[in-house]
């Protein structure tokens, strides 16, 4: 089983499936007579199809311990979807570049606390993985009609740690 080591995420090395979505360094304002900061535009929501709409919806997701054996990575091909904690626990984040024979080897990342992340429409990646314990996360994806998932297996599993 071959290993993947996990990565610290960042907006560079995260780029080429999506966006992280942090306050760090993100464009903010003042709004609400100055009591309030607004840190804007932090993702592109994506949705394509028959009657597709962004939807919001609350997970509560129960901790996977490391090192974690995964086998499996998915894809929406009709929508984006972005992971946004409502607590300081973080989470792992794979995703995996397309190739001409399907997903590429897979690329692990640990968000810090407060980051999360919203994966750009038809980009492979793992499930939603909280690490530390059981957390919730708002999510805004896709709704409407349609097939929009897309899973592949690998012949081999990966161990991340």
């Amino acid at each position: 089983m071959k290993t993947i080591e996990i990565r610290e995420l960042t907006r560079e090395a995260f780029a080429p499936f999506g966006q992280v979505i942090e306050q760090d360094g993100a464009h903010n304002f003042p709004i609400n007579a100055g009591k309030c900061t607004r840190f804007h535009d932090l993702a592109n929501i994506e949705t394509t199809g028959e009657k597709a709409r962004p939807m919001i919806s609350l997970l509560r997701g129960e901790p996977y311990p490391l090192p974690l054996e995964l086998g499996m990575v998915e894809r929406h091909p009709l929508g984006s979807q972005a992971f946004i904690p409502l607590s300081d626990a973080t989470f792992l984040v794979v995703v995996a570049e397309e190739t001409e024979n399907g997903p590429a080897e897979p690329i692990a990342f640990r968000t810090a606390p407060g980051q999360g992340v919203n994966i750009g429409r038809n980009v492979w990646h793992g499930i939603l993985t909280p690490l530390d314990k059981t957390s919730d996360f708002a999510v805004v994806d896709r709704g409407g009609e349609g097939v929009n998932l897309e899973e592949h297996f690998y012949q081999e599993s990966f161990l991340v740690r």
